[in-house]
């Protein structure tokens, strides 16, 4: 089974010119990136369990902003993260449906 790259990143600093050149290492299999021997099922549970604590991280940063305890900046960030990683889950299922649906249209 190939091994799945990943990537760690720190908030703040995603810029277009980072995404694209990660991008570019995933897309051409650079071994440069870590790697996991886990398989799809268990990366895919891992995505999603750190999507929803993206958007619980969002909302405790939210309501502690609301009560006024937290900075406006760790707000934004927290928002922005929960977005992206919804945004992600979004497209990849839209990806596996399309992937699906093409599968069952192949001619036996």
């Amino acid at each position: 089974m190939s091994a799945i790259p990943t990537i760690t990143i720190t908030p703040g600093t995603i810029t277009p010119g980072a995404a694209a050149r990660a991008y570019g290492q995933t897309a051409s299999g650079n071994p440069g990136l870590g790697t996991g021997g886990a398989d799809f099922g268990a990366t895919l549970n891992r995505a999603i369990a750190g999507a929803i604590a993206d958007g619980e991280q969002a909302d405790h940063q939210a309501a502690a902003a609301i009560a006024g305890h937290a900075d406006l900046n760790q707000v934004v960030m927290a928002v922005s993260k929960a977005e992206l990683a919804l945004q992600t889950a979004t497209a990849i299922r839209d990806r596996f449906v399309q992937a699906y649906q093409d599968v069952m249209q192949m001619p036996i």
